[in-house]
């Protein structure tokens, strides 16, 4: 008989009742140490005191209203978007998946008003991920994502991830927009290099393409920049946010230049909850806190920390691991041994992280990880790691 919950999920027996920072609490009364931050959405950590006076205020006075009205919160929450970034405007979304579908339609409707409909096709990269609406497996391609879906949305062009000729033998007078991840998570903690970075939006300006995006995994202070395309020193024309941007509260957003944006009027495009003032009031106290200067700068010290430690637990445990990649605190574990044996073993030691593809283990702790904690959660995956060890 199917369960209740469609099972789509394959869920660790673990029944967590409360969190408080970085720890999470099971009902029997374990105290996890969480290096997963819902999957870099808990950027604060769980039931910070800022966020929960922000919603707990907010509930108090208003909820929903829809879009057919102004929304003060909206408001706030683009403003700080915009000052803070590239964009000229946003569009506020529930997740990941819904920004990507507008990013998508976005970037097709310029094209469409400039009088080239023919632009459709948006290049992508093996080993993205976009979401499980149909734009985004589409945009990923993979067989593991697509499988079994029937007709999938055209206009999508796959290449190797990080291969400049094949990118370059791929444009052609359909090519509309480049969509990709700074740093790829889903894929394994690849970050894109600076210098392809910066040949990408050298590359779109010279063909007339739009660049796109998807920060909603490494941005939001994730790297240690507020979105992760600062550290090559780039703007995109579009892009994706979401996960951290409401500290646990649904909330997404597409971020664009008044260029890029131009096509989408009136009527163009839609969202019942989109921008609800209370994920908005939650999105204003994240950005109070994470675009501050100086709370990145102590990302940047936290992370390096972090990272020291994790090298020398990689030297330690050469049959687990093989090294350490990624940015900031979006950081990878290579793993010699089946990546879930090491998930499975964490839990026996009460800490949890999040696998990713290539065999790698995701480490993506809330922004807010003190250096005791960063002590603690070595130490728990040195234990992990030894109790692989031992049963190899």
């Amino acid at each position: 008989m199917i369960p209740s919950i469609l099972p789509t999920y394959n869920r660790a027996p673990l029944h967590f009742t409360k969190g408080e920072g970085a720890w999470l609490i099971e009902e029997d009364g374990r105290r996890f140490l969480d290096l997963g931050a819902g999957i870099a959405v808990n950027a604060l950590g769980h039931a910070h005191p800022a966020l929960v006076k922000a919603l707990t205020d907010q509930a108090q006075n208003l909820w929903h209203v829809s879009n057919l009205y102004e929304i003060p919160q909206q408001q706030a929450l683009a403003d700080k978007l915009t000052e803070a970034s590239f964009a000229d405007t946003v569009f506020f979304t529930n997740s990941g998946t819904e920004a990507c579908e507008l990013a998508v339609k976005m970037a097709r409707k310029y094209w469409y008003d400039k009088g080239h409909p023919e632009k459709t096709d948006i290049i992508t990269f093996a080993g993205s991920f976009h979401g499980r609406s149909s734009a985004g497996i589409a945009a990923a391609g993979s067989e593991k994502m697509v499988k079994g879906f029937g007709t999938l949305l055209p206009g999508f062009v796959h290449l190797p991830w990080d291969d400049p000729e094949a990118l370059l033998a791929a444009i052609t007078e359909t090519t509309g927009a480049i969509l990709i991840e700074p740093v790829q998570g889903e894929g394994g903690i690849r970050p894109v290099a600076d210098a392809y970075l910066k040949e990408l939006r050298s590359l779109c300006d010279e063909k007339g393409i739009l660049l796109i995006l998807d920060e909603v995994q490494c941005g939001v202070g994730r790297t240690g920049k507020l979105f992760a395309h600062e550290w090559a020193g780039i703007t995109p024309d579009i892009m994706m946010v979401a996960k951290g941007i409401g500290g646990g509260f649904p909330l997404g957003a597409v971020l664009a230049t008044e260029e890029a944006a131009s096509g989408m009027t009136a009527g163009t495009h839609g969202s019942t909850y989109g921008g609800n003032p209370l994920g908005c009031a939650v999105g204003c106290a994240v950005m109070d806190i994470v675009a501050d200067p100086d709370f990145l700068a102590d990302v940047n010290r936290r992370a390096g920390l972090l990272r020291q430690k994790l090298e020398a637990l990689v030297a330690s445990h050469p049959q687990v691991f093989e090294g350490v990649r990624g940015m900031g605190l979006m950081l990878g574990l290579k793993c010699v041994a089946p990546n879930m044996d090491v998930v499975q073993a964490g839990y026996d030691v009460e800490l949890l992280t999040v696998p990713a593809a290539d065999n790698v283990l995701r480490l993506l702790p809330p922004l807010t990880l003190t250096d005791e904690e960063i002590a603690e959660a070595v130490n728990r995956l040195d234990a992990a790691a030894s109790a692989v060890e031992e049963a190899l």
